[in-house]
């Protein structure tokens, strides 16, 4: 499994994604799951990826592939939306070839979802994500993050805290902690992290950051937290009723 976080912000957008794969206890391996089509002065597109590896790499692969020599390719779309269904077509090219395959394993799910998102010069940033079935929803700026995989553990910080106007600094420090308490919680979640930031209108080639068990920063973080939650626990009140010594009604 995976975790994988996209923001759409008033500053920028935010991409986020561990690295963890598996298949079994006994299977274990890294494997990045964020890829950039950048045209530099011009367009920058993410993609982030959860679900079957092989799904989620021929995928990829049929996209970077067909930036050569296809009539439509992420470095031709006219803008993000048009980006979006391209991704989905593939989606469901890919899994209708592996469908009708009758040499491929039973019972296997080979289903995958994407988060993608940029900028396109001439229309603002975007961010949608796409479901197993290639069709999509968009990120607004009520609904400024959108996640795929391991969603539920790193969702309440997220809620809490992001809005569209969040500050980017704020937002990847969010965007942190909800990884560290996704992999507290999942081991199917885990380190190194990759991290990008892409400013708005900024055509220049996003900063990007790779989260790895000793980052200091990453550590710094995860200390805070947990010091800081445990803080704030003592210092809610016990509630009254417990104190009263009655017993429970019958």
């Amino acid at each position: 499994m995976t975790y994988c976080v996209g923001m759409i912000l008033k500053e920028g957008l935010i991409f986020a994604s561990d690295s963890r794969t598996n298949a079994g206890v006994d299977h274990v391996a890294t494997f990045r799951k964020m890829n950039v089509f950048s045209v530099p002065g011009e367009r920058q597109i993410v993609l982030l990826n959860a679900g079957n590896l092989a799904t989620t790499q021929s995928v990829v692969s049929l996209l970077k592939s067909r930036l050569q020599h296809a009539a439509q390719h992420l470095h031709s779309v006219g803008n993000m939306y048009e980006a979006a269904e391209l991704v989905g077509q593939t989606i469901r090219e890919v899994l209708a070839r592996d469908a009708n395959d009758s040499t491929l394993g039973q019972g296997v799910d080979y289903s995958c979802s994407f988060l993608v998102g940029g900028q396109i010069r001439g229309e603002p940033p975007r961010l949608f994500q796409l479901y197993p079935q290639g069709n999509f929803i968009e990120a607004t700026p009520d609904t400024p993050y959108l996640q795929v995989g391991e969603a539920k553990y790193g969702k309440p910080i997220l809620d809490r805290v992001i809005r569209d106007d969040t500050p980017l600094a704020q937002a990847i420090k969010c965007t942190l902690i909800s990884f560290d308490s996704t992999i507290r919680s999942n081991l199917s979640v885990g380190l190194p992290l990759d991290l990008l930031w892409q400013l708005r209108d900024d055509f220049r080639f996003p900063p990007r950051h790779r989260v790895t068990e000793d980052d200091p920063y990453f550590l710094q973080l995860r200390q805070g937290w947990g010091e800081g939650l445990r803080s704030v626990f003592g210092q809610l009140p016990d509630a009254l009723w417990f104190h009263e010594g009655d017993a429970a009604p019958d």
